[in-house]
Parts: C-alpha cells; sequence; structure tokens
C-alpha cells in the first residue's frame, strides 16, 4: 500500500510503495514530472519537495532542468567513495577525531566496521547511506544488551565519520537523528550506581592491605596507591604515575596534573599519607612513586594499546573483594556487568566525607579538579544526618524555642532547687550576667 500522498503549492509528494522512498510529482508546461527525494522520511521529504518549489515556478526550462538535476544529485560535485574504501579516506582527514588513546581509535573503526557489515554492502556509496541505514544500525544495537552510554557513544563516533566525509555526500548527517540516541532514563529501573566506601569500609581496606595472608602484585605499592586515592581523592591512574617530584615531603604537599582533564591540583598530605611515603622511599627507584606499577599499567600489545591498565585494575579490584564487597553486578538487558565498587568509588567517599565535614563545595572542587561532577553529586546529598535534620524541620520536630525562653526555663529550673551547690551557682551567675 502507497504512503500519503501531500499536495503543496506546486507538485505532490507521495510513495509508490509503503516501503519506498517519497516521489516529487510536479507539471511544467502541461508535462509531468518526476525526482525521487531520496528518504523515507515523510517530514524530511516534504521539506526538500518544497525546496524544489521556488525552482520548478522558474523562468526556463534550463535553469529548471539544471537544478532539478542538482537536486537528484546528478551534476552533483560530490565525488565517489564506497565503504570500502571509506575508512582509509577517513583516518587520513585532516578533521578525523584523534582520540587520547589508541584503544579508543580502535574503538571509531570499529564501530564504523560494525556499521558496514550490518548493511551488507561494502561498496555502497557514502553519498547513498541514507537515515534509514542509520535506523537500521541503532535498532540493531538495541539488541545487543548495551548500556545506554556505549550505544550512544558508538552513534557520536558514526556520526563524527560521516562529518568528515560530507564532501562525498549531499544532505543532512543521518547520524545526526536524534531518534537514534537513546535516553539515560531507559535504564532507571535499574538503580544501580557508583556507591562511595563508608570509613569502615576504608578502614577494612587498609587492614586488608596490611595483612600478610592477602596476596596480591607489587602489594606494597598498591598499598601506597590506596593511601593515594583514600587521602587526596585523585583518580586511579594520577594515582598510579605519580612522580616523585610532584611530592614535597617537607611542605607536606602534593602536586598533580590530572591526566584526564589536564588541570594540575594541589593537595596538601594528610598525616597517614605523610607516613606512607616516607615509608616508599626505601624502594625508590626511578621518577615513579610506585614504579613497578607504574610500569606494568603502561605496557602496551604490538599495536600499540595499553593493556596494562586493565591488568592493574584487576589487580585493585581484588583488594576490594578481599573485604566482602562485590566489585561489579548483573543487570537486566545489558550483557556487561555495571560496576559498583571500583578504584574511583575512593573519589566518591573523598568527596561525601568532605560535604558530610562541612567543607565548602569550593574547597572540594580545587582539590578533585573544578570538572567533576562527583563534588555536585555528594553536595546535592550532603549525609544521612543533615537529610534527616532536614526532614524533621518540615514535620516541625526541631526545637523552635527562642534562646531566651530556653534560658528562662533553665533559670526556672535552678530557682526551684532547695540546695544549690557551688557548680550551680556559678552556673547561675553566668546565665544571669547578661
Amino acid at each position: 500500500m502507497a504512503g500519503k500522498s501531500i499536495k503543496l503549492e506546486t507538485g505532490t509528494v507521495y510513495k509508490k510503495t509503503a516501503n519506498g522512498v517519497y516521489i516529487f510529482r510536479y507539471q511544467i508546461n502541461g508535462r509531468r514530472k518526476a525526482v525521487s527525494l531520496k528518504t523515507k522520511n515523510q517530514d524530511e521529504a516534504v521539506l526538500e519537495a518544497k525546496k524544489l518549489v521556488p525552482v520548478v515556478n522558474g523562468t526556463t526550462l534550463e535553469v529548471i532542468s539544471a537544478h532539478v538535476k542538482h537536486a537528484r544529485g546528478l551534476t552533483s560535485a560530490r565525488k565517489s567513495l564506497p565503504l570500502n574504501l571509506a575508512w582509509d579516506k577517513y583516518s587520513r582527514h585532516p578533521d578525523r577525531a584523534v582520540p587520547a588513546t589508541v584503544s579508543e581509535q580502535d574503538a571509531y573503526k570499529g564501530t564504523f566496521n560494525d556499521f558496514v557489515a550490518l548493511i551488507g554492502n561494502a561498496v555502497l556509496e557514502v553519498m547513498d547511506v541514507s537515515q534509514e541505514h542509520a535506523d537500521e544500525f541503532a535498532k540493531h544495537m538495541r539488541t545487543l544488551e548495551l548500556g545506554v552510554d556505549t550505544h550512544n557513544r558508538k552513534i557520536r563516533r558514526l556520526r563524527k565519520i560521516f562529518d568528515v566525509l560530507k564532501e562525498y555526500r549531499e544532505g543532512p548527517n543521518p547520524f545526526a537523528t536524534k531518534s537514534l540516541f537513546r535516553k539515560e532514563r531507559e535504564e532507571q529501573a535499574h538503580n544501580i550506581r557508583r556507591l562511595s566506601f563508608s570509613r569502615d569500609q576504608e578502614q577494612a581496606l587498609l587492614k586488608a592491605l596490611d595483612n600478610n595472608k592477602y596476596k596480591v602484585m607489587n602489594k606494597p605499592e598498591i598499598r601506597v596507591v590506596y593511601y593515594l586515592g583514600m587521602f587526596t581523592g585523585q583518580r586511579f591512574k594520577d594515582c598510579i604515575m605519580l612522580r616523585w617530584d610532584k611530592i614535597d615531603l617537607n611542605r607536606k604537599r602534593i602536586w598533580v596534573k590530572q591526566f584526564k582533564t589536564g588541570k594540575e591540583v594541589t593537595i596538601p598530605m594528610a598525616p597517614e599519607l605523610l607516613e606512607v611515603l616516607h615509608a616508599a622511599q626505601q624502594w625508590r627507584q626511578n621518577d615513579y612513586v610506585c614504579p613497578n606499577v607504574a610500569a606494568r599499567y603502561n605496557q602496551e600489545n604490538e599495536a600499540g594499546k595499553n593493556t596494562g591498565n586493565n591488568l592493574v585494575n584487576i589487580d585493585a579490584l581484588r583488594v576490594i573483594k578481599w573485604i566482602g564487597l562485590e566489585p561489579s553486578v548483573k543487570v537486566p538487558g545489558r550483557k556487561k556487568k555495571v560496576t559498583v565498587y571500583g578504584f574511583h568509588s575512593l573519589r566518591h567517599s573523598f568527596a561525601s566525607h568532605c560535604a558530610e565535614a562541612g567543607v565548602p563545595k569550593a574547597v572540594v572542587m580545587s582539590i578533585l579538579g573544578t570538572n567533576s561532577e562527583i563534588v555536585d553529586k555528594y553536595y546535592t546529598h550532603v549525609g544521612e544526618d543533615a537529610q534527616e535534620k532536614a526532614i524533621q524541620a518540615i514535620s516541625r520536630k526541631t526545637n523552635t524555642t527562642s534562646v531566651e525562653e530556653r534560658l528562662s526555663k533553665v533559670l526556672a529550673v535552678i530557682d526551684s532547687l532547695k540546695a544549690k551547690n557551688k557548680a550551680i551557682l556559678q552556673i547561675e551567675k553566668i546565665l544571669r550576667e547578661n
């Protein structure tokens, strides 16, 4: 069954078949003409047809013919580029994405190859990749049990690739449509999030690291990494890659230029951390505070992809398991488990403890970095005690009696006493001074 026809001021937009593309039909000097609008989307078809209306109403057949041919891509200056050659062209383009890691660079290529494989036509021209192809890929990904962030990240990669290759196509980027992206609320029912460690859990971690019955590679250095995370709130890589020239044991300060943001922060040392760093000097070999862990973290495979970061992360997760916590949990609808406890939980704990202690938000941000979303999270929820007080205030269970009224009540109790010892007399004198 064909789609519904839409009449414009000049011409008609219609489909020949329900699953076909829209066509714009019009008349010139009594002769009927038709041009494919190359889209199955009705709104896009009408928009493209309206662009042609002024041309169709032009004064000469030559002008009309030229414009219509251009609209159909018959006289387009776009170059030919099949999908099987597109990645090579993209990877050498000056406007390509330049991820900081080899892993993310590989992810761009992998996502593009996945798209081409799904289309099943490696010689399809880049200019012929349509909105329907993009919709098909997004629909396919929804069957793979991916997280919302992972899904959207893949769409953004393809959007970037086709933006860079725009000289080989016409019309809008097929991966720019909002409907391709998933919404965060799709995972609201999971109620799974990164958790911070309680103070008792942090102490349990430190005790486990001091217990000889637990084994992990480079354990003394892993212990230092945990102390750094716990008492500075810095990220995993920043703690592992810390150098001695960024530490002043006399002034008791640490300088960290964060790998993720490039921001440099300066942090005073807690006494516990200072003691651990003094002890770490005994194995000082090179620039790194934790040389063996840093070397393991920096391991790469033959392609230059970092493989050591995952190994060290597994070591850190092993410590968390020692105290009976499960780092990740299975979530319905997602193939990969969701991390709830990890080294990054120490960063959450740092912000949480500061919020509950009443440390100004600006001070915490100066330590964690001004781009930290974690700060906003914990300064929106400043602890259970504060929440309890808020609920009590709303329910009017807090003491609303003024200071003067409470003072009068205390003096009345003192006046009613038959005998007053020396301490009571001193208290009464102080209360009556004003």
